[in-house]
């Protein structure tokens, strides 16, 4: 195992970089957090690209770990979702992988033991030996647990975890689960040729027995955060739009997803749509009051972040496609429901999303395709430029 030097230096940008930026945009942070660490793992090893120049992700979502506790079909769920970890894990090989949301089923378990669903669910991972991150759902912030609780036992029990947290100030209630990691083309190059980007959606209900609703959105203060956190990059590393790519990760779509559903086509959008999309299926939506709650998020994400691949969220259970959001330009595609607990119907099946670089040009092709737990595949497709 290789670790990483220690690349360098911990970039107080307030004077020469950040503070025009807080001057000019409403979104911009406070002094006291703009201190952007460019090497925030520096005790474990660097995730790099394979020496072929490719690299590989796959995506397990909505897991829903702990459900129905009490009786023996629960924990039977469990035990089917760990097995088909164990099998995608052992034949896909992937270089990295994502958790997206709804990890835990949090109304259904014991407060006094919760956190420890985090160990079963991460014991593949760590069997295996594969770096891995995760975003938290609606279903991970309920009275019996957090996105925070979660984050912290993760960190506690799983050594290859780059899960993390955002900045004091950022994220909002209850949504912590804000971060980046860099990937390298080689463990010895000075920057990254990639950025794995996650947001925490919130949502749920907050802990204890007087709970409230959690808004269902990437708070307004991530855009700020995007912005200057780019900014950095950009000063240390040169310019993105030349030098590296992007992925985001996010448990509950966006709300500008919703109205791109009516007009799929299943020849040129592959993949299960059999979820319609409506009231708490994407963000800011439970309320009428609170629609467009998460459009500075997404007018960041696409303004600051360059050569963004695509966004991927979970969520919906009974969805699988890709299309391109033409308001932003940028491709969004589903996951695939990969645990047994959560809702679903017999003929959906459970599965992953896969994501391959052919090479580390931060412009170039990606293939990903839906691979299911007996590893049939479906709606094999390639983001390009040319995608829809």
């Amino acid at each position: 195992m290789v670790f990483p030097y220690r690349t360098a230096f911990r970039l107080a940008l307030w004077s020469s970089v950040l503070l025009p930026l807080a001057c000019a945009a409403p979104h911009a942070r406070s002094q006291e957090s703009l201190t952007v660490d460019l090497d925030p793992y520096p005790t474990k090893p660097r995730v790099t690209f394979r020496s072929d120049g490719t690299f590989k992700i796959t995506v397990f979502s909505d897991l829903h770990y702990g459900e129905n506790p009490w009786d023996a079909w629960g924990p039977e769920q469990d035990i089917n979702s760990t097995e088909l970890m164990k099998i995608v894990l052992g034949q896909e090989q992937p270089d990295y992988v994502i958790l997206n949301g709804d990890l835990i089923t949090g109304e259904n378990t014991f407060r006094q033991n919760s956190t420890h669903l985090i160990d079963e669910i991460v014991a593949p991972l760590n069997a295996a030996g594969i770096p891995f991150s995760s975003t938290q759902g609606n279903h991970d912030n309920e009275p019996n647990i957090t996105h925070l609780e979660e984050i912290k036992r993760e960190q506690l029990v799983a050594p290859l975890s780059y899960t993390r947290t955002a900045p004091p100030g950022v994220g909002g209630e209850q949504g912590p689960g804000t971060y980046w990691v860099p990937v390298y083309e080689h463990v010895s190059d000075s920057t990254p040729i990639l950025v794995l980007w996650f947001f925490d959606s919130r949502g749920g209900f907050s802990k204890g027995a007087n709970s409230t609703a959690v808004p269902d959105w990437v708070d307004e203060t991530v855009a700020g955060w995007i912005q200057s956190e780019a900014a950095a990059m950009d000063a240390a590393w040169g310019p993105a739009n030349a030098s590296r790519g992007a992925l985001a990760f996010v448990h509950i779509p966006p709300h500008a997803i919703q109205a791109l559903q009516p007009d799929l086509n299943s020849a040129r959008d592959p993949g299960l749509n059999a979820d319609l999309l409506g009231s708490g299926s994407t963000q800011a939506t439970t309320d009428s009051a609170n629609l467009g709650k998460d459009q500075p998020f997404w007018d960041a994400l696409n303004e600051y972040v360059p050569n963004l691949h695509a966004v991927f969220s979970g969520h919906d259970h009974g969805n699988e496609w890709c299309v391109r959001e033409p308001t932003k330009n940028v491709i969004f595609c589903f996951g695939k429901h990969s645990g047994y607990g959560g809702y679903s119907d017999s003929w959906w099946g459970h599965g992953v999303r896969n994501i391959v670089f052919s090479s580390p040009d931060p412009k170039g092709a990606l293939q990903s395709w839906i691979r299911y737990e007996n590893g049939t595949i479906n709606a094999n497709v390639t983001l390009d430029a040319s995608y829809n």
